[in-house]
């Protein structure tokens, strides 16, 4: 939630300033994390209200499509989608899941009625291959299909390390690293991706009240009353 706010709040400012150009009027942007949280509740909210569908926690599965899930392989773990019932033929038609080819699985309402005794199914043959045999079966179908990465896996892959940010604690010498930005942006490249470290709590008070005016005799009566 507080992210997901954080992203709303930046739209909402772009917002305010385009406005400000155009009218010169101002806007009052009053945003919570508990508003912006229920926003994202969008199929459920309407399947509920409207058509009195009880909502309940669905795993990794999808409300409308199956199979959709993780799958264990015998080397980790994949997601697959299928999203179609073209996509459902093409699995069937490969020799190690010739056993789910059902006529009552043809059709994708078939498949979700069952699905939970159809995801224990794929699970116990996927769990005869490898991530990488499988990933390259279904790709070649054109079937969704990701491996399920560590965290570790991430940060090396590719696409991600050469995103990631950094920065340096001035006082220990230690070096972070933080997640990659949704958009890299020329500023961070030139930068070498690396940020100023967290200020430290009171870091800069002198430069802050120094620009409010405040001068070095009243930040240290501020520090003897405990303000600062």
């Amino acid at each position: 939630p507080d992210m997901g706010t954080s992203e709303h709040a930046y739209g909402l400012l772009m917002k305010a300033l385009y406005k400000r150009q155009l009218t010169g009027e101002g806007t009052r942007i009053d945003l919570a994390m508990f508003e912006s949280t229920v926003s994202w509740l969008t199929v459920p909210i309407t399947l509920n209200d409207s058509f009195g569908k009880k909502i309940t926690r669905r795993g990794n599965t999808h409300e409308f499509f199956s199979p959709v899930s993780v799958y264990k392989t015998s080397n980790g773990f994949v997601y697959m989608a299928v999203g179609n019932d073209r996509q459902w033929k093409s699995i069937v038609s490969m020799e190690m899941f010739k056993s789910l080819d059902k006529p009552e699985y043809e059709k994708n309402a078939g498949r979700i009625v069952d699905a939970q005794n159809l995801n224990r199914a794929i699970n116990e043959i996927m769990m005869n291959h490898t991530s990488e045999e499988l990933i390259d079966l279904f790709n070649a179908m054109t079937v969704p299909i990701s491996k399920i990465k560590s965290i570790p896996e991430v940060i090396k892959d590719p696409l991600v390390k050469r995103r990631l940010l950094f920065a340096k604690d001035p006082v220990t010498g230690n070096k972070i690293t933080l997640a990659p930005p949704p958009n890299m942006t020329t500023f961070l490249e030139r930068g070498n991706r690396e940020l100023p470290f967290p200020p430290r709590f009171g870091e800069h008070n002198g430069e802050i009240f120094g620009r409010l005016g405040y001068s070095g005799e009243d930040l240290n009566r501020l520090k003897e009353k405990g303000v600062i």
